[in-house]
């Protein structure tokens, strides 16, 4: 029994001992998230209009063409119009040739797009005299997963404010002043990008308009022509190969181990020599008394 005990903690000692390693769970790469966002539009208008007196305040928020994706969307509408001004008349805001904005967002990428081509802004109480005249402005956002996002817009051919031919520059603003009439503050080519992220405006307007002889005494706010959005989808989740599951390390195969008497001097074959000399010992004792008896 001792030897038997001894070799099963010698067993269960060994089965114990080695290491045992848990597979490791698999992580993903890449930016997982948020979802891919596009955004465009031709025309966005965040003006306030007071009439005569400041008796009437009429504000005027108007989007040509605002669109927006994860789904596709696609608009070429040509014409806004404000109504409930300059004796209820309604007033064209804006008229172009080409105003087209575009968003779309798949697996891998999201796009804002907008064009405007040969279009006049206009703003109640200047029924003649355009706000801004354009001959083209774009702008485009692009952001795909993996990649730096792009923005970028482009203003071609002339552009006349207040009737007055104007150059623009990228080194700031550019102010156009008209006595009696107003001030406009142009900036131009407005981007910006971040890691996911990317927008761009072609221009935008800050506008001042107080004509003296006309039925609207002010108008005040911003006007922004050509602009687009993005953010990048996110990364599908997908194991990294150097980070694969970690297999676990086999266990020994431990044999029981027998049980030698060395200290003893004896072996596994001792309890039987050890009966068969005490068989032999009973035999010639038995044999000598019946000798014994015989003589007698």
């Amino acid at each position: 029994m001792p030897a038997r005990r001894r070799a099963a903690v010698a067993v269960a000692a060994a089965l114990t001992a080695g290491p045992v390693l848990l597979a490791a769970p698999a992580q993903a790469t890449g930016v997982i998230d948020g979802e891919g966002r596009a955004t465009a539009v031709v025309l966005r208008t965040g003006l306030d209009v007071s009439l005569l007196n400041k008796t009437v305040n009429v504000p005027l928020r108007a989007a040509l063409n605002d669109v927006k994706a994860p789904a596709d969307a696609d608009r070429t509408t040509l014409t806004v119009e404000l109504e409930g001004v300059e004796g209820g008349k309604p007033v064209d805001v804006l008229r172009a040739d080409v105003a087209t904005s575009r968003a779309t967002v798949d697996d891998r990428k999201a796009e804002g797009y907008a064009n405007l081509a040969r279009a006049k802004v206009h703003v109640p109480g200047l029924p003649l005299l355009p706000l801004i005249e354009v001959e083209q402005v774009t702008s485009r956002a692009v952001c795909e997963t993996g990649k730096r996002p792009v923005a970028e817009s482009n203003v071609l051919g002339s552009v006349t404010v207040l009737g007055k031919r104007v150059t623009l520059s990228a080194g700031g603003p550019t102010r156009v002043d008209v006595p009696g009439v107003g001030k406009v503050t142009l900036d131009l080519s407005e981007k910006r990008t971040t890691s996911r992220t990317a927008a761009a405006v072609a221009l935008r307007l800050q506008v001042a308009v107080n004509p003296l002889n006309l039925n609207v005494a002010d108008v005040q706010g911003e006007v922004t022509l050509a602009e687009a959005t993005c953010r990048s989808p996110k990364a599908k989740a997908e194991p990294s190969p150097s980070q694969a599951p970690a297999k676990p390390t086999p266990k020994p195969d431990v044999k029981p181990q027998t049980e030698h008497l060395a200290e003893t001097g004896g072996s596994s074959t001792t309890p039987y020599l050890a009966g068969g000399a005490v068989l032999l010992l009973a035999l010639g004792a038995g044999g000598l008394a019946l000798a014994r008896s015989r003589r007698r």
